[in-house]
Order: structure tokens, then C-alpha cells, then sequence
């Protein structure tokens, strides 16, 4: 009763006081009167030196400053609690920070700014303070007062009192001092602690935007969290006397750090407080294990007082964003940073092990999302499955353990990745990223932990088939790696390899690439600058890098059978062919001549033994000069030999360009094609011999278009050829096209001479005459020998060379050419033109039929995939000929049906992109406008077709390069619509004074993009 008494007077008693002080200023007429009034009021809330002031103020002040009354340290506290508890703070508040500041503060001394004004703001209540300064950001104009004095005094303050003064620091220990209080109710902490976070976390969007860099959102939440982590050391605001270590969530400073962080993660600053959270955690983790040898124990971390604050910082925040955020963060920084795995472990035991087991959102958050929904760098993951999967630190032994935690977890991963729609929807570096977590916890299993699991080995296997169907190389090693994982389970004596790149102790998990801290999978460059850049391996992936026949990178390339004999460390165990060895003797024929008389001789008796004449022919090897006989060896399979050389030489005999070469070309074609080179090469050339056998049909596709299409079309639906060789045939038109567009013939060279002939010489009469060598230059003066008694001129010229000369010099020809060559010049000529239609249609026809062995809408996507690349390269090579105009409706209308562009598999989408952004290419602007005015809009409904479906692939696709290939569509067609609508402008400008345009072309749009607003 008597406490509250004594309250009462105290606070009439300041409120007195302040209204003195307040009309003491108004009625002020200098200075130094604001100053003694403010130092009158200062010296009963704090302790203040009155010879601070002595040179602040006039000598005829200094005595009024010096005698002021000082209370006594019990009653300027009781005093200080009245003033900032009551109504007497806000009020003197509000005047200094308007009446004041635009009037008076100006003139004030830096020692009597400091003393008697800043004190207030300063050494006060920084809850209350806070409330009065932050609404003074967004003061609106009034009268009488200098706005911008009292936004920048404003700011000065706040800058003043939070960080040059550590006020969120102060803020903390106001809030743990509540906390220590019994009439204090946590609720109300509570709402107190999220109202002030607020205010403190709202300041850097209230500072003008010319105000100090101190202010700024970045600079200003730094230092704000380095004044947080700082209370780590200060163990006595954590560890409460009158709250219960299970009660830490109670503590008003945990309540607060974590209401700030929360703030702070919310406006855009998470990356900034993890990186000043990892610092401070990292450095406490390794000064641990330096201290324990490495042997550090759950235990050991528990017991030390240091880690009190790190083991409940992360129990503090209640915000599923910010906690997600965080450890999102933390992974990466520990990455970023090269951590290994111990000390990554350790850091994510120390923050989130608690929270781990009594929160199952975080238990979900590492279990669920970390490992089926986000990406993560390699070894981010194993950190994630050794903290929150198998919960023990790097190296320790799983085996001999109940863990149901894993079983568990491999069981969700295997549901996820076994299912085909995952592999078809999802983007490639999710799929890595989850088949290397599947793979990681298979390497911790026993073949006892997989029986026990239902169904877990049938969803592998099923897994492992759909991916190896796919054309995506990575896909497929994806595979691979599993199936050796599970195999070594199953029987580590007898791994299981798909993949020769697997092969090797540990299994690379990384797939030989590298995934980015932001979580994006570095695969390959998925950007597309333009059609004609792009070629297969960009548009369909890296599948055609390693399936091809023709890449060479992989092949191994065999040049007869001399290959075979580069060898440079001999094996004793080796297989030699003792018929390569007759190779070596071809080289020194003319030395074993010459000594085959001595050999004769030196040998023994016994040695020369009769043999069969009749055995020649056999032994002989023919060579093949007609087409027909190369046709019939390639026929007989059972002589691989003789087929083996047939292909050898089959492409130089049709280059050739026999007259037999049409009527041979078709079953040539079909041969050709029929041949098994798996069977006829020999062990590790079947890819060189795939490459010539490709060569060869190319080309007769480039020699005989029509006779060798035909018959590529018909096999190319046929039931009797697998996978594989449809495949090939695809590949052959795609080079055979690009070979004809690109073809190169001779031309002479076209003289300009002139019109008038002129019959007399019109050399001067001095020069020596024309009659001469052929080819000869034209005469030249030279110099004389130096003296004046020249009479005569000396002239000069260069003659050809002679048939056997060989001129010398620095710079030489590689070959001699007649004058009739050096007449003729070489420039490409497009041949594809005319046998586009050859190419198109036929392949085209009945592609969405499904047939005896053939499904290309189903199974068989990645003979469709290729079917479109190469219409799409068709089209590119007839770009800006007729022959475009009419072919390209005809493929629009293909790629326009739902189950083409639309397809599950990315590798088709790829695909259909190419050959639309091939059309866009193609067609030439005044084609389009000469179809729109002659009323044919299939050309312009297609053109707008492929718009708007980029744009739909563009915001919708999961697929990374489908999105890159789309927007360049996007472009091109944006492109091709200005260059169209120009046309269409000069087309009507000239056709005003001729005949009326049809009636529906006036209403044509052409959408350009950016530009009309879509």
C-alpha cells in the first residue's frame, strides 16, 4: 500500500517536473536557458558530471548548472522508473523530437547534445523509447516545424540508441528481466516481445531512402544479429532461476531472438543471419573437437555451459518459414565453406536435435522435404541422411542396429522413384538428387533390413527398367548406379554393372556433375542462341553424345586391321589374330624380296613341304570393285570377314557414282541396313564398323535420293527392323539432308570484258609485245643499273611454271592446279530443295498408327523424338525456298496434335520445339504475307499455334531446356511477325491502285510479342 503510494507521488512529482521543464523552453529567449532547463530535469533520472556543461554554456549559466539538486541513488531509480513507466517520458519525448530538435537543437554544443538531450533517448527504457522514435520516421509536413531537422534527428537517434549503444541487446536483457518477474504473465511478455520485434524490424523500410548507410535493411539487420548472438556468453539471461530447463520456450530472451529472427528472415535477410549464425556455431563446434581429439559426444556438447544458447536458439523461433529457411541456409554455408562431414554433423546436432525430436514439422521438414522435395549439393545430402536418417556421427558403424528410421525413409524414396510419371515430369537434377539418396542409404543396408522390406526390391527393379528405356544418358547411369548398389546387398561377390562407368570401388554419386549451392544441377549448356546453332545433342540432351554410332569421342576407331597392332605394353596373355600378322609384311614386301633367296636356303629340307594349288583362291582376298559384288558379300552372313570388308569399301564405290549405282541403290539400301554389325566386327570395333556402314548409306541417300528413300521409309515402319535400326535410319536422313544442303560444286569464274572490241593494240608503242608463253603476266619497267647513260628501257614479266617445276618459297601450295581449275571457283549450292518432299512425306504418314512392333505415340517416344528432329533439320535446310511454304503446313499440323506436343517425355517436347522454331526459320516473311493475301491462313493460324504453346511450355514445363528452347520460339516468332508485318505493309502500300485484297485478309493479326501487350 505504502510502495503504491510512493509510486503515485513520485510520478505527480516528474509530471510536475516535465511541465516545468516544457514551458521553461517555450519561453526561453536563448540557448542556454534550453540547456539549464534540460539539465535540471537529466540530473534527477541519471548521474550526470555538471563540469561536462561547464564550457557548453555562458558563465552567467554555469552557476544555475552547478547548483542544481542531485538525489540520491535510491531516489533518482525510483524517479527514472516513474518517468519512463508513466506518461511523463512520451510527453518530454515528443517535444524534444518536434519543438526542440526544429528549433534549438542546432545551437546546441556536441557535450550538451550528448548530455542533455541524447541522455534521454540513450540511457533510458529502450521498449518505450523505441515507441516514441520509430512513428517520428514518417512525420507528415506542419506548421512551424522543419520537417526534415526532425526526420534526420529522428534517425540519428534511432541509429544512437540500437547500434552504437547495443540496444537490442538491452532490448533482450528488458525482456529476460520480465521473464524473471513472478507478476509478469508470459502471454503478455509474449505480445510485448512480437510488438517491439516488429517496431525494430520495421525500421529500414520507415528511413528515408537518403538517409544514414547505418539505416540501411542490410547493415542495419547486421548488426542487429550480431548484438543477439552476443548472448550466448551472457549464460545467466539463459539459464533463469525461477524457469525449468524444460521451459526454456518461457524465456523472454529466447522469445525475443527468436521474434527477431523471424522478422528478420521474413523481410528478405535470411542469407545475411545464417551466415553470422554458421560463423559463431562452426568456430564453438571446431574449438570442441580440437579441445576432445575429435571425440566429441552428445553428452560433452550438453554439459558445457557455452552451448547452452546454440542447443534452445533454434527451439526459439515458431515460425516454420524461418526455421525452414534457416536450415536451408546453414546446409549450404557448411558446403560453401568445405566443412567435412563431422563438423557438419555436429552443427546440425547442436542447432536442431532438440526441435528434431519434439517437433515432427522439423522431422518432416529434413525427412520429407529435404530428401523428396528440395535439391541439395552432394554433400549437403549425406549430412541430411547421417543427422536426420541415420542419427550418429560420420563413421560410426550402422550394421548390428535397429533402425527404423531408414527403413522407413528408403521406403518413401523408393515409392517416389520407381514410378514411371516421376522420371517422364520431373526435372534431372531432382531425379539425381533422389536416386543418389536412395543409392546412399542402399549402401547402409543387409540383405536381412531389404528382405524385411515389402516390395522394396520389386519398386528398385521396376525403377531401374523405366529408366533404362530413356534416351537421357544421365537417366540411364541413374539407373545403373542403383542397380549396383542393390546387387552389392544381394551379393557383393558378383556386383552387377549396366554401365561401364560405374566400375570401381565407391559409385559416383554425383554423376560426374555438380550441383550449385542455389540448388541448380549443372548438366550441360541448355541455352539456345538460334536454330542454326542448335544442333542434336543441345535440343534431344546428351543422349545422342553416347548413343551415336558417329561420335568419335567414344568410338573406337578402327582403320582396317593395322589398329590393332598399336600397341605399346605388350600382354603375355594377349589373343593375337595370327592373320593380322601378315600386315606387317606388307610395309617391307621390297626387303623380304630381296632376301627370300638367303631364307630359301638356310631352311632345312624338311620345311618344304608341297601344298594345294587349289587353295589359293580361298586363301586370296579379293577386292571389291563392283557394287553388285559388294551387295552380294554383305548378303552372306555367315562371312563376316568378307561382309566386314564389303562395308569398308562400300562408301568409296558410291561416291564414285557408278552407272550400276541406281539400279543397285535399293537393295543396297535394305542390305545395308539388314546387316548385324554386333556379329561380323570384331571384339570393341563394332562402333567403327556401325560409323562406315552409317557412311555408306548416307551416301547413297545423297547420291540416289529417291531409289535410297524409298526404301528407308518402307523400313523405317517396318515390323522386321528393331529399335536400333530405326534409329540409324533416322540419323542417315538427318545427315544426308544436311549434306545436300550444304553440297559444294565448281563453277568458272565470270569475266566482265567489254562490250567493244577493240581491234588495233592499245599498248604503247615501247613495250614488248603480247605472243608469248600462255598465262604469262603483263610486262613490268625495272629499275636500271644506277647510271645516267641509260638509253634504254629493260622490262620484265612472270611466266607459269613448267610441268615439272615446283616453285620454291615461304608459301606453297599443297597441290598444283591447271589454269582450267585456277579458272573455276567452289561455292555451296542447297540440293535439298528438291528432294524435300522425298524426305517429309513419306516419313510423316500413318507416324500416329500403331502397328505390328511399332508404337511411336507409346513405347517406342524416342523414335518419334528423332522422326521430329530430323523434319525439323529437313526444314531448316529448305529455309527460305518455296519448297518451305509448302512443306511446312504439313508439319504444323503434326506437331499441333495433342499427344505430339504435348507428350509426357520431355525428350519428345524437346523435339517438337526444334522443329517449330526450324519453321519460324524457314519460312520467308514475304511467303507468309503473300499466303495471308491470297486468303490462305493455315501458314499464319500454325505461326500463331506455336506462340501461344511456347508461352504455355515457357510458364508451365518442368523441364529446363524445354523452357530455354521455348523462349527462343518466343523470340523467333516475335521476330518473324515484324518482319511479316512489314512485308504485308509494303504488299498493300503497292497493291492501292490494283486489285481489292480478299476480304478476310484486312482482319489478319500477326501477335508480336512485348509488343502487343501478351
Amino acid at each position: 500500500m505504502e510502495e503504491g503510494l510512493e509510486k503515485r507521488e513520485s510520478e505527480g512529482e516528474v509530471i510536475n517536473k516535465v511541465a516545468e521543464v516544457i514551458s521553461a523552453i517555450k519561453n526561453a529567449k536563448h540557448v542556454d536557458q534550453v540547456i539549464c532547463a534540460l539539465h535540471s530535469i537529466a540530473a534527477l533520472l541519471f548521474p550526470l558530471d555538471p563540469s561536462l556543461l561547464s564550457d557548453s554554456v555562458d558563465e552567467s549559466y554555469r552557476d544555475q548548472v552547478f547548483n542544481v539538486e542531485v538525489p540520491s541513488a535510491e531516489k533518482r531509480h525510483g524517479w527514472w522508473r516513474a518517468f519512463y513507466r508513466g506518461a511523463a517520458f512520451p510527453t518530454l519525448a515528443r517535444f524534444l523530437l518536434l519543438d526542440v530538435a526544429s528549433n534549438w537543437l542546432g545551437c546546441f554544443p556536441f557535450s550538451a547534445q550528448k548530455h542533455v538531450y541524447d541522455v534521454f533517448f540513450v540511457r533510458g527504457l529502450v521498449t518505450e523509447v523505441l515507441q516514441i522514435l520509430v512513428p517520428f520516421l514518417q512525420l507528415n509536413a506542419s506548421d512551424g516545424l522543419d520537417v526534415n531537422a526532425v526526420l534526420s534527428n529522428s534517425e540519428r537517434l534511432l541509429g544512437l540508441c540500437l547500434l552504437d549503444n547495443n540496444g537490442v541487446l538491452q532490448l533482450a536483457r528488458e525482456f529476460g528481466g520480465l521473464s524473471k518477474s513472478k507478476s509478469a504473465a508470459y502471454e503478455r511478455i509474449k505480445m510485448d516481445v512480437s510488438r517491439v520485434a516488429q517496431i525494430v524490424a520495421s525500421i529500414p523500410d520507415k528511413a528515408r531512402m537518403n538517409s544514414r548507410t547505418s539505416l540501411s535493411s542490410h547493415v542495419f539487420f547486421k548488426q542487429i544479429v550480431v548484438q543477439l548472438l552476443s548472448l550466448a556468453e551472457e549464460r545467466e539471461m539463459i539459464l533463469l532461476e525461477n524457469v525449468d530447463m524444460d521451459e526454456m520456450d518461457k524465456n523472454g530472451v529466447l522469445l525475443f531472438v527468436g521474434e527477431m529472427f523471424s522478422r528478420i528472415c521474413r523481410r528478405g535477410s535470411a542469407d545475411l543471419l545464417s551466415t553470422e549464425l554458421i560463423q559463431e556455431v562452426l568456430t564453438l563446434v571446431n574449438s570442441c573437437l580440437s579441445s576432445s581429439n575429435d571425440s566429441v559426444t552428445k553428452e560433452l556438447l550438453e554439459s558445457k555451459p557455452d552451448t547452452v544458447f546454440w542447443l534452445r536458439i533454434m527451439e526459439s523461433i515458431s515460425d516454420t518459414y524461418t526455421t525452414e529457411r534457416i536450415s536451408e541456409l546453414i546446409l549450404h554455408k557448411l558446403a560453401t565453406q568445405h566443412a567435412n562431414d563431422v563438423q557438419a554433423y555436429w552443427v546440425l546436432w547442436l542447432l536442431f536435435h532438440r526441435i528434431f525430436k519434439l517437433q515432427a514439422s522439423v522431422r518432416s521438414m529434413f525427412v520429407d522435404k529435404f530428401l523428396l522435395w528440395k535439391v541439395f549439393p552432394f554433400s549437403c545430402l549425406k549430412w541430411i541422411l547421417q543427422f536426420s536418417v541415420h542419427e550418429c556421427p560420420a563413421g560410426t558403424s550402422l550394421l548390428g542396429h535397429d533402425r527404423p528410421g531408414i527403413l522407413d525413409t528408403i521406403q518413401r524414396l523408393v515409392a517416389v522413384w520407381s514410378k514411371k510419371e516421376f522420371v517422364q515430369t520431373v526435372p534431372i537434377e531432382q531425379q539425381a538428387y533422389i536416386s543418389a539418396a536412395l543409392g546412399l542409404c542402399l549402401e547402409t543396408m543387409s540383405k536381412e533390413e531389404l528382405d524385411g522390406m515389402k516390395n522394396a526390391m520389386h519398386l528398385i527393379l521396376q525403377g531401374v527398367s523405366c529408366r533404362l528405356e530413356s534416351p537421357n544418358y544421365l537417366v540411364r547411369k541413374m539407373a545403373s548406379c542403383v542397380a549396383l548398389a542393390l546387387s552389392k546387398i544381394i551379393d557383393p561377390k558378383n556386383p552387377l554393372y549396366l554401365d561401364d562407368s560405374c566400375r570401381g570401388e565407391t559409385i559416383d554419386w554425383e554423376f560426374g556433375f555438380t550441383i550449385h549451392k542455389k540448388g541448380n544441377l549443372d548438366v550441360s549448356n541448355c541455352g539456345v542462341k538460334g536454330v542454326e546453332g542448335t544442333n542434336l545433342s543441345t535440343v534431344l540432351g546428351p543422349e545422342r553424345d553416347s548413343d551415336s554410332p558417329s561420335n568419335k569421342d567414344k568410338s573406337i576407331y578402327v582403320k582396317g586391321k593395322k589398329k590393332l597392332l598399336d600397341f605399346n605394353v605388350l600382354d603375355p596373355d594377349e589373343i593375337i589374330d595370327p592373320a593380322s600378322l601378315h600386315l606387317e609384311s606388307d610395309d617391307n614386301e621390297e626387303d623380304d624380296d630381296d632376301n627370300a633367296s638367303e631364307n630359301s636356303y638356310s631352311s632345312s629340307d624338311s620345311s618344304l613341304q608341297p601344298y594345294d594349288l587349289e587353295d589359293d583362291d580361298s586363301d586370296l582376298k579379293r577386292k571389291f570393285s563392283q557394287l553388285a559384288d559388294v551387295v552380294a558379300a554383305l548378303r552372306k552372313s555367315d562371312d563376316a570377314d568378307g561382309v566386314e570388308r564389303a562395308i569398308d569399301v562400300a562408301e568409296k564405290l558410291i561416291r564414285a557414282s557408278p552407272d550400276e549405282l541406281k539400279h543397285a541403290a535399293r537393295d543396297m539400301t535394305r542390305t545395308l541396313v539388314q546387316v548385324r554389325c554386333s556379329d561380323i566386327a570384331l571384339e570393341g570395333a563394332e562402333e567403327s564398323t556401325e560409323e562406315k556402314r552409317q557412311r555408306a548409306l548416307v551416301a547413297l541417300a545423297v547420291n540416289c535420293p529417291f531409289e535410297s528413300l524409298e526404301t528407308l521409309n518402307k523400313l523405317l515402319y517396318s515390323p522386321n527392323v528393331d529399335i536400333s535400326q530405326r534409329i540409324m535410319i533416322l540419323d542417315v536422313m538427318t545427315e544426308a539432308a544436311q549434306e545436300l544442303a550444304e553440297s559444294k560444286i565448281m563453277k568458272p569464274k565470270h569475266k566482265i570484258s567489254s562490250l567493244i572490241s577493240v581491234v588495233s593494240d592499245s599498248r604503247p608503242w615501247f613495250l614488248p609485245g603480247s605472243p608469248g608463253t600462255p598465262g604469262a603476266g603483263s610486262w613490268k619497267e625495272i629499275s636500271g643499273t644506277g647510271t645516267f647513260l641509260n638509253w634504254s628501257n629493260s622490262y620484265e614479266r612472270e611466266l607459269p611454271p613448267k610441268p615439272n617445276q615446283v616453285k620454291k618459297g615461304k608459301t606453297r601450295r599443297w597441290s598444283i592446279q591447271t589454269p582450267e581449275q585456277q579458272n573455276q571457283m567452289e561455292y555451296s549450292h542447297n540440293k535439298f530443295p528438291m528432294y524435300a518432299a522425298a524426305f517429309m512425306l513419306p516419313a510423316m504418314e500413318g507416324y500416329d498408327k500403331k502397328r505390328h512392333g511399332v508404337d511411336l505415340l507409346g513405347r517406342d517416344f524416342i523414335i518419334l523424338g528423332k522422326l521430329i528432329h530430323m523434319l525439323g533439320v529437313c526444314m531448316k535446310s529448305v529455309a527460305m525456298h518455296p519448297e518451305a511454304s509448302v512443306l511446312a503446313p504439313s508439319l504444323l499440323n503434326m506437331l499441333r496434335s495433342r499427344e505430339v506436343c504435348h507428350h509426357m517425355e520431355a525428350y519428345v517436347r524437346r523435339a517438337v520445339l526444334f522443329a517449330a522454331a526450324c519453321v519460324l526459320v524457314a519460312l520467308h516473311p514475304t511467303y507468309i504475307s503473300s499466303a495471308i493475301l491470297e486468303g490462305n491462313f493455315e501458314i499464319s493460324t500454325g505461326l500463331e499455334w506455336i506462340r501461344t504453346w511456347a508461352l504455355d511450355v515457357a510458364e508451365s514445363d518442368t523441364d529446363k531446356e524445354c523452357y530455354t528452347m521455348a523462349i527462343t520460339c518466343i523470340q523467333l516468332h516475335a521476330e518473324m511477325a515484324l518482319q511479316t508485318s512489314r512485308a504485308l505493309e509494303s504488299a498493300r502500300s503497292s497493291l492501292k491502285a490494283g486489285p481489292t485484297l480478299p476480304s478476310g485478309a484486312s482482319k489478319v493479326i500477326i501477335k508480336i510479342p512485348y509488343l502487343s501487350g501478351d
